[in-house]
């Protein structure tokens, strides 16, 4: 009788703990799964977005866009450089952003004559402080530069690399640290993924994602119509102010470069009393890393995390964490009860 009702206790006890479990897994999932932009246009800012017919570029007073060097506008696509060697050209928002937490789609098409290895050199997305400044890197001064750039880089210029090209990375700069075109950024970059995106019959897009101090770059590449992560970094701090662009560059070797869209959308997200307080133009771009990012050189992924655990990451350990508990709880459980039936059996 003792056994029984025991046994039906830890049952109950288990039953209602799987239960809180599963709900509060899928409650985090659901949270996660939701805080991610599906592209309302409720909260598309069409003052820095470009679309289709591409109104408002050019270099009247009243344009939203301006663009330099090769850059073509048609009424299909903004082609950055034509497939032909050493061109340079960009396009940039004339309208500064002041949102602390944004995410920008990026619909591109990389293709060319150029077969395997043959092609160059890509294309990169920046929120910068500054904007139409030509240099050296993907058409843009990427040596003074204050702000974040993503680049999508289709040809290695590093002999010694392992890694698979194209190759996307991130970089945050405070105008201190130069993007050593020679070893492809792997000095600065803050981590970064492999894609294959050259001469896709099916559209091409990448995500980048701001918010919270978390930075996020997501890409869409293989015709699936889902996203999958390339970087998640946190200790990310970029101010307001800043303005949008896309460049790209050929050398000897070339490639059409072509930006279809740019669409930017304002995260509704809460933020504490004192960030509200806090003037965001002043902030100096940096990231909080646990070890340089010059420490990359060494890394051959290319790919370290430097950055606390997410929420969601520290849920699921806790999660495990407790499972975990749950069940030396009931081994403990069913150990002790065998001991007490093993003690009866010498009276």
């Amino acid at each position: 009788m003792f056994n029984m009702m025991g046994r039906r206790r830890i049952l109950s006890v288990l039953s209602y703990l799987g239960t809180t479990l599963l709900f509060l897994t899928c409650h985090q999932l659901s949270c996660v799964r939701c805080d991610i932009t599906d592209g309302n246009a409720e909260h598309l800012k069409r003052e820095h977005s470009l679309m289709k017919p591409y109104q408002g570029v050019g270099s009247s007073p009243s344009s939203q866009w301006d663009f330099w060097g090769s850059t073509l506008v048609t009424s299909s696509y903004v082609r950055l450089t034509p497939d032909e060697k050493s061109k340079q050209g960009s396009i940039w928002n004339t309208v500064p952003v002041y949102l602390k937490d944004w995410e920008m789609h990026v619909h591109f098409k990389i293709h060319g004559s150029g077969k395997k290895n043959l092609h160059g050199d890509g294309v990169a997305i920046w929120y910068t402080k500054d904007r139409l400044h030509p240099g050296p890197v993907f058409s843009n001064n990427a040596l003074l530069f204050h702000g974040l750039a993503v680049f999508i880089d289709t040809y290695s210029n590093d002999d010694n690399t392992d890694r698979t090209f194209p190759y996307m990375s991130a970089m945050v700069n405070n105008g201190t640290v130069g993007y050593d075109h020679g070893k492809d950024g792997r000095a600065s970059e803050l981590g970064g993924c492999s894609a294959e995106i050259r001469n896709k019959e099916h559209d091409t897009y990448l995500a980048i994602r701001y918010s919270k101090g978390r930075l996020t770059v997501m890409v869409d590449v293989d015709d699936k119509n889902e996203w999958r992560e390339c970087i998640d970094i946190g200790g990310v701090r970029l101010p307001t102010g800043y303005f949008f662009g896309a460049s790209a560059a050929t050398g000897d070797l070339s490639d059409n470069h072509d930006i279809i869209s740019m669409k930017m959308y304002q995260l509704m997200v809460e933020h504490t009393p004192e960030e509200e307080s806090q003037d965001w133009t002043k902030i100096e771009p940096s990231v909080s890393l646990f070890k340089s990012p010059k420490d990359n050189i060494d890394d051959p992924t290319g790919n370290f995390r430097g950055t606390p655990l997410t929420g969601w990451k520290v849920f699921l350990l806790l999660l495990c964490a407790l499972l975990g508990i749950v069940v030396c709880a009931v081994v403990g459980a069913v150990v002790f009860q065998k001991r007490q039936e093993r003690n009866k059996r010498f009276y």
